[in-house]
């Protein structure tokens, strides 16, 4: 297998990059990447500090673009379509691909408000009905496993739950939006063991419905929540397998020395 080829999947492609280079400033923090990502599984990003990898992830919904000084060159394809094509809406862009941060960062409003701020901000006003917006909630808060434990909360302010539900309402919040692809940069980072068990296994409820990109730095977790992994050294893409291959049999002598733990 070559580093950036496609891996031994048939499903249909979600994210293309072709030589894909990116620089803050004049630092070259990407370099040449070229990879596919698959739709319906849950894809590891993983290398040491500094390799590129929240920044590969920032690129396919361009958040890198609120930082200054970003440059970037190459091309990323999400769902059939060129990110950097002149026509595309960064608003549109964002509803297809959302983002769950590394700490959970619900909104100081009410839970149900939460929920439907970004269905809000994406609807003309007044064009949903109540019914309409009920629905979206429970819906939502199904699909991450909440709905039971705050059906009769949900007008308490949502910085008041636990880390755990904090963090599952923002995977909530983006689902009425509909993506297709979430994004998440070591989204169990601020959990502990329990509560990192909870949100793998709503990662693996969630996988076949939608493409999953994840950055960890924790090793076990990559091995257990992951179909396929990404492994990163110095801004270029070293080696993409499934995560039983990149694991258990490497084909790149770096990806063995990390997976070891022999530096990173």
């Amino acid at each position: 297998m070559t580093p950036a080829d496609a891996v031994p999947s048939q499903r249909e492609l979600s994210i293309r990059t072709r030589e894909l280079s990116l620089w803050y400033g004049d630092f070259q923090a990407l370099k040449n990447i070229n990879v596919q990502i698959r739709q319906g599984l849950i894809t590891g990003l993983i290398g040491p500090s500094g390799c590129g990898k929240t920044t590969l992830l920032r690129c396919f919904n361009r958040i890198n673009e609120r930082y200054g000084n970003v440059t970037t060159t190459g091309e990323i394809t999400i769902l059939g379509k060129n990110i950097y094509d002149p026509d595309v809406s960064l608003g549109e862009l964002r509803k297809s691909v959302g983002m769950v941060f590394q700490r959970p960062n619900p909104l100081p409003i009410s839970i149900r408000e939460n929920v439907l701020f970004g269905v809000r901000v994406h609807s003309p006003r007044g064009s949903l009905k109540r019914s309409e917006l009920d629905q979206m909630v429970e819906t939502a808060l199904g699909e991450v496993d909440l709905w039971n434990a705050l059906k009769d909360q949900l007008g308490r302010k949502a910085t008041g739950l636990t880390l755990e539900q904090q963090q599952k309402l923002c995977i909530a919040r983006l689902l009425p939006l509909k993506p297709r692809v979430i994004l998440m940069d070591e989204p169990c980072s601020a959990l502990d063991a329990e509560g990192t068990e909870r949100i793998e296994d709503l990662l693996d409820a969630l996988r076949e419905k939608y493409t999953i990109v994840i950055v960890t730095h924790n090793m076990a977790q990559a091995r257990r929540a992951t179909d396929e992994c990404i492994f990163m050294l110095m801004g270029e893409l070293i080696e993409h397998g499934e995560t039983t291959q990149v694991f258990l049999k490497p084909a790149q002598a770096q990806t063995e020395m990390y997976i070891e733990g022999r530096y990173g």
